[in-house]
C-alpha cells in the first residue's frame, strides 16, 4: 500500500469527481455548491456520462472553473473511476449531481486529515430532503465511527458525497466495480471498512436529496448485487473470523429473503439459486 506523508500540509490539492447524467434540471447546484467553497487548491471534475438533456449546456456556462469529460452511457461507477483516474489532488471527495455541499465542508475535511495522518477515508454528517422536505434519518441510517464493517453489512451507511478520501487508498483497494449496476459504492465501502476505520465529521455539512424517479437507490432487487458484493468479500478470505461469521449470517438472511421475493413472482429457478447460495454461506460455514 502506498504510505502517504504524515505531515500532509492543510493546503492539500483535492480532487472532486461528480458524475451526471441526464440531470440538468439540477446539476449547476451542485457545481456550484462545489465553487463556492472556501478553499483555494480544488479541482473539480464532471463526467457527463451520456447525458441527452440539456447537461452539456448548462455545465459549459462554468467555461474553465470545471473540467469537464464527456463519454457514451456507461453507468456512475465508470464515470467516477474515469474522473478519479482523472484526478491530480492527494485527496478524492465524490459529488452526486443531485446532493449539494454545505459551506466548509472541503475545509473541514482538509483540516481533519492534517490533524489525523494516519486516517485514510472520513465522511460528514448530512441533511436529508425528500422530495423538497427535510426529514430525520431513521436509527439504522445514523452514521456511525470507526471500524463500522458489521454495520454496514445490512445497508450502505457511508455517502458518496460525503466522503473524502486519500488517493492512497483506491490504489490500495481499487475503484467502483463498474460491473454492478447499484449498489457499488456499498460494495466499495466493505472493501474498504473490513480493515480500516470510517471517521466521522459530526457536522452536517452535505444536503443530501432523494425522492426523484431517476435515483439508483429506487431500483428494484438491490439486495442482488448486495449479495454480490458480500460473497465475493467472503471467497477473497480477507475477513477474520468474526468479519466472516457476520458476513455469512448477513448473506444468509439477504438470500433468505431474496429467494422468498422470487418465489412470490414465479422465479422457482432464481429462488432456488439463492436458497442454496444461503445454505452454502450459513453462519458457521467454512464455503
Amino acid at each position: 500500500m502506498t504510505r502517504q506523508s504524515t505531515h500532509m500540509p492543510a493546503t492539500a490539492r483535492v480532487s472532486v469527481i461528480l458524475p451526471t447524467y441526464n440531470r440538468g434540471w439540477i446539476i449547476e447546484q451542485a457545481v456550484e455548491s462545489v465553487l463556492g467553497q472556501d478553499y483555494a487548491d480544488l479541482e473539480l471534475i464532471v463526467v457527463d456520462d451520456g447525458s441527452t438533456d440539456d447537461t452539456g449546456r448548462r455545465l459549459a456556462t462554468f467555461g474553465e472553473r470545471i473540467t469537464v469529460i464527456r463519454q457514451a452511457n456507461r453507468g456512475v461507477s465508470a464515470a467516477r473511476n474515469v474522473g478519479i483516474r482523472a484526478a491530480t489532488g492527494e485527496l478524492i471527495a465524490l459529488l452526486d449531481s443531485d446532493d449539494t455541499w454545505l459551506p466548509g465542508k472541503v475545509t473541514a475535511q482538509v483540516a481533519f486529515f492534517a490533524k489525523h495522518p494516519d486516517a485514510l477515508v472520513c465522511q460528514t454528517e448530512e441533511v436529508w430532503i425528500r422530495n423538497g422536505i427535510r426529514v430525520n434519518p431513521g436509527k439504522r441510517h445514523r452514521k456511525q465511527a470507526g471500524m463500522i464493517f458489521e454495520r454496514s453489512l445490512a445497508l450502505c451507511l457511508v455517502s458518496p458525497s460525503a466522503v473524502m478520501m486519500r488517493r492512497s487508498l483506491l490504489e490500495a483497494v481499487g475503484l467502483f466495480d463498474e460491473t454492478l449496476p447499484a449498489c457499488e459504492d456499498y460494495d466499495l465501502w466493505l472493501r474498504i471498512a473490513w480493515k480500516h476505520p470510517i471517521h466521522l465529521i459530526d457536522r452536517a455539512l452535505i444536503v443530501k436529496r432523494g425522492g426523484h424517479a431517476d435515483q439508483l437507490s429506487r431500483m428494484p432487487e438491490l439486495d442482488k448485487y448486495r449479495i454480490q458484493s458480500i460473497s465475493r468479500l467472503l471467497d477473497s478470505g480477507v475477513l477474520d473470523r468474526d468479519q466472516g461469521d457476520a458476513a455469512r449470517a448477513m448473506l444468509a438472511t439477504k438470500c433468505t429473503i431474496y429467494a422468498q421475493g422470487c418465489r412470490k413472482r414465479g422465479r422457482m429457478e432464481d429462488a432456488k439459486r439463492y436458497e442454496q447460495l444461503a445454505r452454502r454461506y450459513e453462519k458457521g460455514s467454512m464455503g
